[in-house]
């Protein structure tokens, strides 16, 4: 069967896909990261008050961790749908439900009201909120790159990364400007709140804009061949989680790979940070809240142009420079903080998230480019959301009790360091990408079973 094709889409038309993924991942990322963010700085206090400090906190992250729990669910129950039913349909439906239980996390009671049912409560929240992020980047992703042509999908794809430190600036933000404005107890208080009920009027803005746009025209035009193939032939295919695990394993398995280094380094540096910046070298809240916001910023602007870097040389080599960056990074990293002050941890985390850029930002491309159409959501959501549960779900838990059991941060440096061995190692394995006709759609691509012509 000759490959299906589908006309580029006008740079006009892609221009507004980037922009509803883009401000849609955005908000996303915001609802999660807000959570990090509180349960670094006041989570601990509201809903764990009788621990420890430090275990306070520990049992702060476990929640937290909670959310990656859910994203794998979310990764496959998104992923299936979205391959049979397309990716606009299931993007609308995990901003409402990331905005939805981001909203009543604003409204909850806390310990000192409802006792032990304050962190249940907290902890079902969490799960919606992994369960919805779980679907969320494997559609923003592929409703770009399946827009876009070969010769700048790197750049086009990047652009939905940029949700993840544009919603942890839009996060950090609120809170660094509610801390500057607010007394401790204020902030304690009802302040922390704020953050949480804005994501209401964030879902309206995302929602109006992700209606507006078209569905992927490689994901009609597969789905048009698929029910052409059941029509004439009695052809259908299998499930699209079958169909991957079964042609797609090695890809599956280089994608997770992939993920360590990036997943677990970016919690280290962005939420990790905050406590051991405020209890390890005794910064002000307001100081590390601070450099994460700078930093945040340039991780901005640096992803579109590694994502670039990647459509010129490739996406394998632009990764491993992220993944062996961050690896060597991670002693310079804890000696500048150690030394006290806003620039050195200004540069400490800025230098992490330019060099954790190297891997995001080819990323969205590189996994779109392993799968087949009928089933990349599966594929690339399965890929990058399992992984989680092992790389960025204990990474702030991990840091934190190497940091209570050892004292330093020599643990934590080494913790990245085999983190990103082992993502060279997977990104080593996989075959270069970039050139790839997402919309090669050839029979053999998509297995299927046959079945009477009548059925």
């Amino acid at each position: 069967m000759a490959a299906a094709t589908t006309a580029p889409t006008p740079p006009g038309s892609l221009k507004r896909i980037v922009a509803a993924s883009l401000i849609g991942t955005t908000i996303e990322w915001y609802d999660f990261f807000l959570y990090g963010s509180a349960a670094a700085l006041v989570f601990n206090k509201l809903f764990f008050p009788e621990s420890d400090p430090l275990v306070g906190t520990l049992l702060s992250f476990l929640t937290y961790a909670v959310g990656f729990a859910a994203r794998p669910l979310g990764a496959l129950v998104f992923g299936h749908y979205g391959d049979r039913l397309g990716r606009k349909k299931l993007l609308v439906l995990s901003l409402l439900l990331m905005g939805g239980a981001t909203f009543a996390i604003g409204l909850l009671p806390t310990h000192a009201t409802v006792g032990s049912a304050a962190p249940v409560l907290l902890t079902v929240l969490r799960l919606v909120q992994g369960f919805a992020l779980g679907g969320e980047w494997g559609g923003a992703v592929l409703l770009v790159s399946e827009h876009g042509d070969a010769k700048r999908r790197g750049f086009w794809a990047s652009w939905p990364q940029t949700g993840a430190p544009a919603g942890q600036l839009l996060a950090t933000g609120v809170l660094s400007a509610l801390t500057a404005l607010l007394s401790d107890a204020a902030f304690t208080s009802w302040g922390w709140r704020v953050p949480f009920l804005l994501s209401g009027v964030l879902v309206i803005v995302g929602l109006w804009i992700r209606l507006s746009v078209d569905e992927s025209p490689v994901f009609k035009a597969a789905l048009a061949a698929a029910e052409e193939r059941k029509a004439t032939a009695g052809q259908v295919e299998k499930m699209p989680l079958v169909a991957v695990l079964k042609h797609h394993w090695r890809d599956v398995l280089i994608a997770m790979g992939a993920r360590m280094a990036e997943n677990i380094s970016y919690y280290v540096i962005t939420a990790f940070i905050l406590v051991y910046a405020t209890t390890e070298v005794g910064l002000t809240k307001q100081t590390a809240l601070n450099a994460v916001l700078v930093a945040s910023a340039v991780h901005f602007a640096v992803i579109p142009a590694w994502g670039a870097l990647s459509d010129r040389i490739g996406r394998r080599p632009v990764y491993l420079i992220g993944a062996v960056g961050v690896g060597a990074w991670m002693f310079p990293f804890f000696a500048l903080i150690d030394r006290g002050g806003f620039g050195s941890l200004l540069l400490a985390v800025t230098v992490g998230l330019v060099l954790h850029g190297a891997m995001y930002a080819p990323q969205a491309a590189f996994f779109s480019e392993m799968f087949a159409t009928r089933m990349r959501y599966s594929g690339a959501s399965i890929g990058a959301q399992f992984s989680s549960v092992a790389a960025g779900a204990p990474a702030p838990l991990i840091a934190t009790a190497l940091l209570a059991d050892y004292g330093g941060s020599t643990p934590i440096a080494l913790y990245v360091i085999a983190a990103a061995l082992l993502t060279v190692v997977a990104v080593a394995c996989a075959r270069e990408t970039r050139d790839r006709d997402l919309g090669d759609i050839a029979e053999d691509a998509v297995p299927h079973s046959r079945v009477r012509a009548d059925a």
